[in-house]
């Protein structure tokens, strides 16, 4: 497994979907978002993200319960490598799933739980994965709960994704830096 972790803007979607150009021509794309009408910048990039990649790449639209939903698809068998594209936004689907989204052990337990299915698929799988998500850490403590567990969620989850990961990479400013090899 490949991990691509950076700011916002900095490159991890065209670097990550390199990496599984090179899997092979068939590459299921994972997209977490959950767009709805009126979301804006997101509809956008979501756009975007849809136009720059291949149309041989299949994609399974995957909000939450990714490992039971690729195993359910069937579809590892069918192509040479996947893109899980986000990290990030997989955790604030989550976040916004819970009862009590203030309350952090309940999604910190739910996102855990998220990624070590993830990470056990990932074990199983017979093709190679490239996972992208957002590096939140590096500023302020926010002052709301909800961003405050959301950021120590993911900083977590990238955690535990970069300890199982073969490669990992963080983006600046459109350029790779070698975390782990």
């Amino acid at each position: 497994m490949t991990l691509v972790v950076g700011g916002t803007r900095s490159g991890k979607s065209q670097y990550s979907e390199k990496i599984a150009s090179g899997f092979g021509e068939k590459i299921l794309y994972i997209a977490t978002a959950e767009v709805w009408s009126g979301s804006g910048s997101l509809e956008y990039r979501v756009r975007k993200h849809r136009e720059r990649r291949p149309q041989e790449w299949p994609t399974l639209e995957c909000p939450r319960n990714v490992a039971a939903t690729v195993q359910a698809s069937g579809l590892l068998e069918q192509v040479d490598g996947v893109i899980l594209e986000c990290v990030t936004l997989l955790a604030s689907n989550i976040l916004y799933n819970q009862e009590n989204p203030a309350e952090y052990l309940p999604f910190q337990d739910a996102l855990v739980r998220e990624i070590e299915e993830l990470k056990e698929l990932i074990s199983r799988s017979p093709v190679p994965w490239v996972l992208v998500s957002s590096e939140t850490g590096m500023g302020i403590v926010q002052p709301d709960p909800e961003t405050r567990h959301y950021c120590d969620g993911l900083g977590i989850a990238n955690q535990l994704l970069a300890k199982s990961a073969d490669e990992v990479y963080f983006m600046v400013a459109g350029l790779p830096v070698t975390v782990k090899k």
